[in-house]
């Protein structure tokens, strides 16, 4: 289908766009936390690179990517159209994701990331044993 917005139209749309509640992943990882009473988390803490969560206690910061826009290849979606853009673009989400855990990293942050897909039902599981063991090999107390 072609875009009724010119190029120029489009990306300025397009960088109106923010992001806030996304139901894919951040709130669906609230309820996760709920349903297994981890506590200490909080949401939007100013920090850069803007994590989604932080246990300020543990000094962790906890990102819910998205797969597409992070590059997490688990799908194997690959836009059509405009590749080169796409590509460009899903490019620089991972060189500023690798560029803020090394920052955070820097200010004695340690850095945890989930993708979209480990928070879906079949996969929470597996999700939960891998924070648990990061939380362990950062040296802090169960979540």
């Amino acid at each position: 289908m072609t875009d009724v917005f010119n190029k120029k139209k489009r990306s300025s749309i397009m960088k109106l766009v923010k992001s806030s509640n996304n139901v894919s992943t951040e709130l669906k990882l609230i309820n996760v936390f709920k349903k297994f009473k981890i506590t200490g988390w909080r949401r939007k803490y100013k920090i850069k690179g803007k994590p989604d969560f932080v246990f300020l206690k543990n000094k962790i910061a906890v990102f819910t990517d998205g797969c597409f826009w992070h590059g997490h290849n688990c799908r194997n979606t690959k836009p059509k159209a405009n590749k080169k853009y796409w590509f460009d673009k899903i490019s620089r989400n991972k060189k500023r994701d690798k560029d803020t855990a090394k920052y955070l990293s820097m200010l004695g942050w340690k850095v945890f990331r989930i993708w979209e897909c480990g928070l879906k039902n079949k996969n929470i599981a597996k999700t939960l044993k891998r924070f648990e063991r990061f939380f362990k090999s950062a040296g802090k107390t169960k979540p």
